[in-house]
């Protein structure tokens, strides 16, 4: 069964845009104009991804994207009339999975829809269990997808666990922002790699008093410390 999308925005014909391009790829395709309205949807109707406009009549895309992430994993596309980074970092911090800024094209939007949906399916696909990587006062297991500081498990979302595990999986090796990208979100991120920043400042803060670093190889990229 098709994934159902659901696209919020309070400009019809992005709505219409979106549906065209995203029904011919095969997603069932509902909408919402209004936060308050998407919200409701989101939460009753649990739809398999959600493109969110920033600017929105009622509530608006940042406090909704926050509630839900309160709640739910669901993916969020952000959309953002603005080119401004405050925008998508606000964005990002907040947990969306990735974002795009109007005007968009809309082949672009089915291909970034189309990538994080497969990366989802295999995130959730069964498997055989891979083993539980242990480093210091650190164990992070791929099947539980928990982490565990000095035995106290500490709450990572989606990409956050996806970025650590990628750096856990092969520590030492320097990966450089794009070669993140590439594993974590499964495809370019049209060379916005600020979002790995981003991701990254979020893990160093979740996981203080880990007995292992995420460094910065300046240049170049990261890479996971544990000697």
């Amino acid at each position: 069964m098709s994934e159902n999308i659901l696209v919020v925005d309070d400009e019809q014909n992005i709505i219409d845009l979106a549906r065209m391009y995203l029904e011919q790829d095969g997603y069932r395709v509902d909408s919402a104009t209004d936060g308050a309205l998407a919200y409701r949807k989101i939460m009753d109707e649990k739809p398999g991804l959600v493109v969110l406009d920033l600017m929105l009549p009622g509530m608006d895309g940042w406090e909704i994207c926050r509630r839900v992430r309160a709640v739910s994993d669901v993916p969020i596309i952000m959309l953002t009339a603005r080119g401004d980074d405050i925008d998508r970092i606000v964005g990002l911090e907040l947990g969306a999975d990735d974002y795009l800024t109007k005007p968009f094209n809309p082949r672009e939007l089915v291909a970034r829809v189309r990538a994080i949906l497969r990366r989802t399916v295999v995130r959730l696909a069964p498997e055989t269990p891979n083993p539980t990587l242990s480093f210091g006062n650190t164990s992070i297991s791929p099947e539980r997808r928990e982490v565990l500081v000095e035995g106290r498990a500490v709450p990572l979302r989606m990409k956050e666990f996806d970025l650590l595990l990628a750096l856990a999986e092969n520590p030492g090796v320097v990966f450089s922002r794009e070669k993140l990208l590439d594993i974590v979100w499964g495809y370019d991120f049209a060379g916005e790699t600020r979002t790995v920043d981003v991701h990254v400042a979020h893990l160093r803060h979740k996981l203080e008093g880990m007995q292992a670093n995420i460094e910065t190889v300046w240049g170049v990229g990261y890479k996971l410390d544990i000697s």
